[in-house]
């Protein structure tokens, strides 16, 4: 078996940050698993000087690098406050690198939600789930202010769609910047977003539909059928909403991104509008391809008038032991395909080729969809 090639990769750290000179700084990456305060660089200089830390056995292959101050509060920022992408660089022989320090995510507000979004119900229950979750409600600006109504989207993954107060992530708490992305659209939309549940496993088991190793009764249909039966009808009473098909949409990423084209297929009459971003349909392919094919003539008329947007990025590799390095892009591709011989429905495919498996992607991804959505 061949094994990767290892190099040396010194790291130097320049401060133009006046705050919190003497704290200790710390450097998180793909290399450490994201650990925030493993690996100790030094206390922080005053502006302008530098400290340096040299990695050892670095794999050949891409390096993701973000500071921090010992947890993901504490994280490096931009001048704005705002989380950019990891700095990433290619690793193929011994090199020198430069981090700079602007700014720390905790010298700006711990919540960038706008005024817009609000807690719905801090504990919404889901009776066929037989779990309470939190639900947020985003509402256009304009929606004290007129009596219009207005196209809904329902997300899943709700902590990570508004806020990093609540968002978390493999590198750092990023948040899609949904909220934002409709404040400065000229289009206006409501989205419901449901909280997922607090492990990863919990969440597997409730966005599945299918078995797989490691979740023998998934959830995913009772989940789907308490949205479409409990959540949707509440929200259409208490909000101004347009609740017909044309303009109900649903969307999601990774799991929920395979969710939300299972809502598609299962429920084509409540949901015209798909947003499929990165699905994970390496977790039952036969069982997608069989329920696509296995439409009735009856859904078939409706989902023939919806339309989907599709999003990968060219970096979702997945290289876990018995995967065989699986391609969503190519997943995603191949399902296509088929889809395209069973229906007349549209499809959008949105593929970026360094896009990666994570928020930062999905935000610039939902930038792109929702006027694709709302503007048609």
């Amino acid at each position: 078996m061949e094994h990767s090639k290892k190099h040396k990769v010194k790291v130097q750290v320049v401060n133009n940050c006046l705050s919190f000179v003497g704290s200790p700084c710390f450097l998180a990456g793909n290399f450490n698993a994201w650990s925030p305060n493993r690996d100790f660089v030094g206390l922080l200089p005053v502006t302008g000087e530098k400290l340096h830390i040299e990695l050892e056995n670095v794999c050949e292959g891409d390096l993701e690098l973000k500071l921090t101050r010992g947890d993901w509060k504490t994280v490096q920022a931009d001048r704005n406050g705002d989380l950019s992408v990891p700095f990433e660089v290619h690793v193929d022989r011994d090199m020198e690198v430069t981090l700079l320090v602007e700014a720390w995510r905790d010298e700006f507000p711990e919540s960038t939600a706008s005024s817009q979004v609000q807690l719905m119900d801090e504990a919404f229950f889901f009776p066929r789930l037989n779990q309470h979750r939190r639900v947020w409600v985003y509402l256009p600006a304009d929606y004290k202010n007129s009596d219009k109504r207005y196209p809904v989207i329902y997300m899943h993954d709700g902590q990570n769609l508004f806020d990093e107060l609540t968002a978390v992530g493999r590198s750092g708490p990023i948040e899609w910047r949904v909220d934002e992305t409709i404040d400065e659209a000229t289009a206006e939309a409501i989205v419901v977003a449901v909280a997922h549940p607090d492990t990863y496993a919990d969440r597997e088991n409730e966005y599945l539909l299918f078995p797989k190793d490691g979740v023998a009764e998934p959830k995913g249909r009772d989940y789907l059928a308490d949205i479409v039966v409990e959540l949707k009808p509440y929200v259409d009473r208490k909000y101004r909403t347009l609740s017909d098909t044309a303009f109900t949409a649903m969307g999601g990423s990774s799991l929920g991104g395979l969710l939300s084209l299972y809502a598609g297929l299962l429920y084509p009459d409540v949901f015209g509008t798909l947003a499929v971003f990165s699905p994970s349909i390496w977790t039952g392919r036969e069982q997608l391809f069989a329920t696509l094919t296995g439409v009735g003539s009856q859904k078939k008329q409706f989902i023939d008038l919806q339309r989907y947007y599709f999003y990968a990025g060219g970096k979702e590799i997945r290289k876990n032991v018995g995967l065989q390095g699986n391609n969503m892009v190519q997943d995603m591709l191949d399902f296509t395909e088929q889809f395209r011989k069973h229906t007349v429905a549209e499809l959008k495919i949105d593929i970026d080729p360094v896009g990666k498996h994570g928020a930062l992607y999905w935000q610039k991804a939902f930038s792109r969809f929702y006027p694709w959505w709302v503007e048609a």
